[in-house]
């Protein structure tokens, strides 16, 4: 009688025709756009050396001079990321308590505040900056502001999503002892919730420093106003200054985010 081996991983046939659909699907989908799109692969390869020597030869050597004055648009960068996260982090908990079904038993409201944040988190922040700039006229409070609307969007989701994890068994414990709804929410949800919410707040920050640091392209204030400016002045070995700069800066936002959510699993 032969034995079963049982590092053997049985293999789907269903699974394989399911991969073969959907790489043929996006494989037809790729050429109808690039024939749409009229684009051109030899004229991308056929560039691509100009371009290569075009940025060493413009952006090279960078120019140091007047790295010192970047520090100051540094940290407004940073600050408006730590407020948007901040901000952010306490209104979205707000809306991801009214959009979980483990928090909100009433469905229209949920629905609603769902379809709310959705449109938050689907207009990007550069959009919102380019809008809000009519508004607020050009400075931080626009690159605050867009930061703010699209963090919402994302963390409430988040959020929702983390609570609806939440076992249920100690809510119901909790209720069937003739708990409150916010008892239940201070001694059942949030406790639960609270290593889910560091982990999508960090993450959230992370996201908001890029996203601070391009946004200063519409007028929104920050390090990225430099970028435009000095590329519109043709002082492309400044730019190429403020871009190491920038990169740097989210090399060790993320090593830093990173290093304390390792610490929290």
């Amino acid at each position: 009688m032969k034995m079963r081996s049982t590092n053997q991983i049985p293999i789907k046939q269903g699974g394989s025709s399911k991969a073969i659909i959907t790489v043929s699907a996006l494989l037809a989908a790729s050429i109808f756009s690039i024939y749409y799109l009229k684009l051109s692969f030899i004229d991308m390869v056929m560039g691509l050396p100009n371009f290569i020597m075009f940025f060493f030869q413009k952006f090279f050597p960078a120019n140091l001079e007047n790295i010192k004055e970047y520090i100051p648009l540094v940290i407004d960068t940073l600050g408006y990321a730590v407020i948007a996260t901040y901000i952010s982090s306490i209104v979205a908990f707000i809306l991801g308590i009214l959009i979980s079904e483990h928090t909100n038993k009433f469905k229209p409201l949920r629905v609603f505040v769902r379809g709310f944040i959705s449109i938050l988190r689907n207009i990007p922040f550069i959009i919102w900056g380019a809008l809000l700039v009519y508004i607020f006229g050009i400075g931080g409070i626009v690159g605050v502001i867009a930061l703010i609307l699209v963090t919402v969007g994302f963390l409430g989701k988040s959020y929702a999503e983390s609570i609806d994890e939440i076992s249920g068994d100690k809510l119901e414990a909790l209720q069937a002892n003739g708990a409150s709804y916010f008892q239940i929410l201070f001694h059942g949800v949030i406790p639960q919730f609270v290593p889910a919410w560091i982990n999508w707040t960090l993450f959230s920050f992370e996201i908001n420093v890029r996203a601070s640091t391009v946004i200063g392209l519409v007028g929104a204030g920050g390090i990225g106003v430099l970028i435009d400016t000095n590329i519109n002045l043709f002082n492309y070995g400044e730019a190429l200054t403020i871009i190491t700069v920038i990169v740097c800066i989210i090399l060790v936002t993320e090593y830093v985010t990173n290093s304390i959510r390792s610490r929290i699993a």
